[in-house]
């Protein structure tokens, strides 16, 4: 494990509109919430992990497992248009005032739920102070030199990027895509720049099983299926 002090922050709105009140909606019994807090308490202590809500019911649910929720997200970061960034810098200046001071902030998205703790230990692992983010990656479907298109201004496709040249998928440069589960951030990069603007950006490379990302009710209902019949074992 790396020896930087680490904050691992949890952050839950209350809003979805997806899926109402997804963060602690049960999934296979269990609020989804919960599946997070839990990996993390497999690493961290409490005093490390910060829960960001501006919910009561996601605070009760959280405090009904013996967990402190420290604070109470503002209303201003509770809101459609609110950035995961301004969230996460928001909790990290609450613990800078009280003198806490982390050089890595690993975010947790509760929907993201199949990490085992060796996939965020060999995440963190990977972490160099000269990197602005370790971040979890999978393998992407679609492939832009290969089967995805732009349209000219004729109204005709052309690859998206490359010549075209490849007429096989495998045989086409490898390209990623985050899978939305393990973000490994430096704090002065989190404070100082934009994520889109983070150019020293490393790859975690998970399986598409443990890459669920549940966004929609299909997603949810593809994940209850993988816990109920033991495809994925957490």
């Amino acid at each position: 494990m790396n020896d930087k002090k680490i904050l691992c922050v949890i952050p839950a709105r209350g809003g979805s509109k997806g899926i109402p009140y997804k963060n602690i909606k049960k999934l296979n019994g269990k609020p989804l919430i919960i599946y997070s807090i839990e990996i993390a308490r497999k690493i961290f202590e409490d005093t490390d992990i910060c829960v960001t809500t501006d919910d009561q019911q996601i605070i009760d649910v959280i405090e009904s497992c013996g967990m402190n929720v420290p604070f109470v997200r503002p209303q201003y970061l509770a809101t459609d248009h609110a950035t995961t960034q301004e969230v996460l810098k928001h909790a990290l200046c609450f613990y800078e005032q009280k003198g806490l001071i982390y050089d890595i902030v690993l975010l947790l998205q509760p929907t993201s739920p199949f990490r085992l703790k060796r996939h965020i230990e060999e995440a963190i692992s990977l972490y160099t102070n000269n990197c602005d983010m370790v971040v979890s990656v999978k393998e992407a479907s679609a492939n832009p030199y290969y089967n995805l298109f732009e349209e000219n201004e004729f109204g005709y496709l052309y690859i998206s990027k490359g010549s075209g040249d490849f007429t096989r998928r495998q045989d086409a440069p490898t390209v990623w895509e985050y899978n939305g589960s393990i973000y490994v951030i430096n704090s002065k990069s989190l404070k100082n720049d934009e994520f889109n603007n983070f150019s020293r950006k490393i790859k975690y490379p998970m399986d598409n099983l443990y890459s669920i990302d549940i966004d929609t009710p299909l997603d949810w209902e593809i994940a209850e299926y993988l816990l109920k019949k033991g495809i994925i074992s957490l």
